[in-house]
C-alpha cells in the first residue's frame, strides 16, 4: 500500500469504508467512474461520477468517434484520473464497449487513454453480454432466464441457468442506434426489430424471466413505480408480469420526450430513449414470450466485481453481507447479532413466511438503529430497510425488515405501505422478532453475558423466561414490560424461572 492509501485509510474516508476498488466504464453514452468498498460481495458505492459523452452518437453516419465526444471523456477521464490518485486506489479496472470497439478511430482513442495511465481493455460484445450477466447472477443467487443489456450502441441478450452463462448475443441495437429503425408506422419498427431478433437467433419463447439492465431499462421501471405507486423506490428488483410489460412498453412507445422530461427521477437523455426503448421491449417481448420481466440495477461493472471474488466469496448470502458491513459500521457487530437472533429464535419462531437469513437481518438493522438519535432512529431504520439497495430480497422481505426494527422501538401500528408489500401473517411475525429483539437487548444492554446467563422459550406454558440466580435481578421493571408486550402479542401468558447449579429453583415471583 502506498503512503497516500495509508494516509487515506486512516483518515477514514467515506464513514469508515475505505476506497477499496474502482470501475471506469467508458461505454457509447456515458464514461463513468465508480469507486466501490466495503465487501464485494455486496458492495458500497462510495463515489458515482459519470461525463455524457455520447461516444457513439456518430458511429452510424461515419463510423468515427466524434470529436467533440472524444474530448468530452478525455477531459471527464483525466480528472478521474486525479481523483484516483488522491484517493489512493490502485486496483482500477478501465473497460470500453460497443462505442468504441466499433469506431475506426477506436485504437486511436484507446493509445490516448492508456498514455493517462489507465489500462483501457475494449471487451468484445459476447464479453459484455457474459459480464452483464454476472452481474446479475451476483445479485439474484440462482436466476434463471435471459438477461438484457441495453447500452448506448448495443444490446446484449445471454441465458443464464445455474450459475452460469450461455448462449450470447451482441446487436446493434443500443439506444443511440434505435433510430436508424424509425418508420411511418409505429408498427413497422417493431417489426423491423422482431425481424433483427429472430435472425440473431431470438425468435423462440424462453418462458423464463428476462432480466433487464441498464440505464434506460431502470428509468423504464422508474416510470411504472411512480404510475403505479409503488412503495419502493429503488428500481432494482422490481418485476411484473409479462401482460404488464406490454402494457407498460405501449404506454411509453406512445409518450413524447417532452413529456416524460417532466417525470420526476427521470432525466433529460433517458427520457429523449425512452419510447424507441419501449418499441424494443415490445418486439422482445413479442419473440420472447418472458415469464415476467426483472429490472437489475447490476450489470457490467457489477459482474467484473463478482467474477473477481474467489469461489467462496461468490457462494457468501449478498443479503446477509451487505447488511453486515452496513450494521457492523453503526454498532451492531454480527457476531452480537447473531447471539440475539439465536436467543429470541426459541420464542419468536419462524413462520411460513420468514427465514433465518431474513431474521438475522433484521435483527442487525434493529441494533444498528438504536445507536442513532431517538428523534431520527424510527424514520431511519424503515428507510433503510425499504429503501436501501439491499440484495437477494424481496418487496415483502423488505416490509418484514422494516416491521422488525418498528417493533424493536416498540412501534406496532405499521404504516399502510408495509401492508401492500406484505401479508398480514408475515408482518406479524416480523413485529414478534422485533419484539423479541427489544427483550434481548434490553434485558442486559447488549451484554453477551445477559445472553449467557438467560433463555427465552414459547412452550405449552406461554412465554418463559430463564435466568440463572447468579442474574435473577436482571428482570427488572423495564424487562417485565418488555415481555408482556411480547407474550401479548404471542397471545401467552409469560414466567419468569430462576436456575441454580443447572436445576429449576423457583418461580420469579417466590423471590421474597
Amino acid at each position: 500500500m502506498t503512503l497516500r492509501a495509508k494516509r487515506a485509510d486512516r483518515e477514514g474516508a467515506f464513514s469508515g469504508n475505505k476506497a477499496e476498488r474502482a470501475i471506469i466504464d467508458v461505454g457509447s453514452n456515458t464514461v463513468r467512474l465508480v469507486v466501490y468498498g466495503g465487501t464485494m460481495r455486496a458492495p458500497t458505492v462510495l463515489f458515482n461520477e459519470k461525463v455524457t459523452a455520447r461516444l457513439g452518437r456518430e458511429i452510424s453516419e461515419t463510423g468515427r468517434l466524434a470529436d467533440e465526444a472524444v474530448e468530452l471523456a478525455m477531459r471527464g477521464l483525466r480528472r478521474f484520473v486525479l481523483l484516483l490518485d488522491g484517493l489512493g486506489i490502485e486496483d482500477i479496472e478501465t473497460v470500453a464497449t460497443a462505442a468504441v470497439r466499433d469506431a475506426k478511430n477506436g485504437p486511436e482513442f484507446v493509445e490516448d487513454v492508456r498514455a493517462l495511465g489507465l489500462d483501457l481493455q475494449v471487451i468484445s460484445g459476447e464479453e459484455e453480454a457474459r459480464l452483464s450477466a454476472s452481474g446479475v447472477i451476483g445479485a439474484f443467487p440462482r436466476a434463471r432466464g435471459v438477461v438484457a443489456d441495453l447500452g448506448g450502441g448495443s444490446l446484449e441478450l445471454v441465458s443464464i441457468a445455474g450459475g452460469d452463462t450461455g448462449e450470447a448475443t451482441s446487436l446493434p441495437l443500443g439506444t443511440l442506434r434505435l433510430p436508424e429503425y424509425h418508420a411511418d408506422k409505429q408498427s413497422d419498427m417493431r417489426k423491423a426489430l422482431q425481424k433483427r431478433l429472430k435472425k440473431a437467433g431470438w425468435g423462440e419463447p424462453i418462458e423464463t424471466p428476462l432480466y433487464l439492465v441498464g440505464g434506460t431499462w431502470r428509468a423504464m421501471a422508474v416510470y411504472a413505480m411512480q404510475e403505479r405507486g409503488h412503495p419502493l423506490s429503488d428500481p432494482h428488483a422490481f418485476e411484473i408480469s409479462k401482460k404488464e410489460a406490454v402494457a407498460l412498453a405501449k404506454g411509453l412507445a406512445d409518450q413524447s420526450p417532452e413529456d416524460l422530461k417532466s417525470i420526476d427521477r427521470i432525466s433529460t437523455m433517458r427520457s429523449e430513449k425512452l419510447p424507441d426503448a419501449a418499441v424494443l421491449l415490445q418486439a422482445m417481448l413479442e419473440q420472447l414470450e418472458p415469464e415476467r420481466v426483472v429490472f437489475s440495477s447490476w450489470g457490467l461493472r457489477e459482474g467484473l466485481l463478482f467474477d473477481a471474488l474467489p469461489m467462496h466469496g461468490k457462494d457468501q448470502d449478498p443479503l446477509l453481507a451487505g447488511v453486515a458491513v452496513f450494521a457492523a459500521q453503526r454498532g451492531a457487530p454480527p457476531t452480537l447479532a447473531t447471539q440475539i437472533a439465536g436467543w429470541t429464535a426459541d420464542a419468536a419462531p419462524l413462520g411460513e413466511h420468514g427465514s433465518e437469513r431474513l431474521r438475522l437481518s433484521a435483527t442487525m438493522l434493529a441494533l444498528a438503529s438504536m445507536q442513532i438519535e431517538p428523534n431520527l432512529r424510527h424514520p431511519l431504520a424503515v428507510d433503510w430497510a425499504m429503501h436501501k439497495r439491499w440484495l437477494a430480497i424481496d418487496g415483502q422481505g423488505r416490509a418484514m425488515l422494516a416491521a422488525a426494527s418498528m417493533a424493536n422501538g416498540n412501534h406496532c401500528d405499521l404504516p399502510d405501505e408495509l401492508h401492500a408489500l406484505a401479508t398480514k401473517n408475515a408482518l406479524e411475525e416480523a413485529v414478534c422478532w422485533g419484539l423479541a429483539i427489544r427483550l434481548a437487548r434490553r434485558i442486559g444492554g447488549r451484554s453477551r453475558r445477559s445472553l449467557q446467563v438467560s433463555r427465552l422459550m414459547l412452550g405449552e406454558n406461554g412465554l418463559v423466561l430463564r435466568l440463572e440466580h447468579s442474574h435473577r435481578d436482571l428482570f427488572g421493571i423495564p424487562t417485565e414490560k418488555d415481555m408482556k408486550l411480547l407474550s401479548d402479542r404471542l397471545g401467552v401468558d409469560f414466567t419468569v424461572e430462576i436456575v441454580e447449579d443447572g436445576a429449576l429453583h423457583l418461580p420469579i415471583g417466590d423471590l421474597e
